[in-house]
């Protein structure tokens, strides 16, 4: 099962173009800034889309946001699941560690993931751009190198590009993600769907504050799509309401066979340093 990392991590073959009609954007120029937080997020169900054998589902989602675009940013995240089924309860549990330069151009990761109380999958590697392509070298589950000749991009390089193209006022946005996922080999195409910019109150309250009131923030939707596969729906959907800061709320996980709701019910802001990049 795939987790959330706070959004964007990495989507479609066919997408539409254009721009939703919306008073002037902000120009490319202004640059994207990613703030430092701490983040608690509460999963339940998603009722509204039927279920194949989930009944039910809880969970939490909890992850740490550090650094800029000088000295790279650091993430420590956290989800926790526990499914219902007709065979009784599951817990999976995912833990990822990340460190990605500021220019995007290496990415470490380490993701260690078990269900059902077996024993931990890990995943640890790093991924580095080249002239062309990158270059991934793993530690495990093996030692092992592996290369793609065509360009993608790492989680908050991907991130910022979704702002911008909000600001942009575009309402659709197709990169390639690479993010370390699964056997840290998988590359992702994404297709982020961008509505019209809110502008009513927040629904969760550590989102109703002064400093969040003067923020711009679109709901956005992230369609994954396995490089390779030859599949033509996602392996998976991310929904969300996205600031221009970086921060999400009203998060929405569909795996194909169920979804997942989560509401943020912690923010706590960290102090961020002086970064002209």
């Amino acid at each position: 099962m795939k987790t959330y990392r706070g959004g964007i991590a990495g989507l479609a073959v066919i997408a539409a173009t254009g721009a939703w009609a919306q008073a002037p954007a902000p120009t490319s120029a202004e640059r994207v800034v990613l703030v430092p937080h701490r983040a608690v997020y509460d999963l339940v169900l998603d009722d509204g889309k039927p279920s194949r054998d989930i009944t039910t589902a809880r969970g939490r989602i909890a992850f740490d946001f550090s650094g800029d675009a000088c000295d790279g940013y650091a993430l420590s995240f956290r989800q926790v699941t526990e499914l219902t089924s007709e065979g009784g309860p599951r817990v999976i549990d995912a833990r990822t560690t990340s460190f990605e330069e500021g220019d995007a151009k290496s990415y470490r990761f380490k993701t260690e993931s078990s269900a059902a109380g077996a024993p931990a999958d890990i995943v640890d590697g790093t991924a580095k751009k080249g002239d062309a392509g990158y270059e991934v070298q793993l530690r495990a589950p093996k030692a092992e190198t592996h290369r793609e000749p065509s360009a993608a991009m790492f989680p908050n390089e991907q991130m910022k590009a979704v702002i911008q193209a909000a600001r942009e006022g575009k309402n659709t946005l197709n990169v390639r993600l690479y993010d370390g996922a699964n056997s840290g080999k998988d590359v992702y195409d994404t297709l982020s769907v961008i509505g019209r910019k809110i502008t009513t109150p927040a629904a969760e309250a550590p989102l109703r504050k002064p400093e969040f009131e003067k923020l711009a923030r679109w709901p956005v939707t992230v369609s994954y799509f396995k490089v390779g596969s030859g599949e033509s729906t996602p392996a998976y959907t991310v929904s969300f309401e996205l600031y221009e800061n970086g921060v999400t709320g009203a998060i929405r996980l569909d795996y194909g066979s169920f979804a997942l709701r989560g509401t943020l019910t912690r923010l706590d802001l960290l102090p961020a340093s002086e970064c002209s990049k």
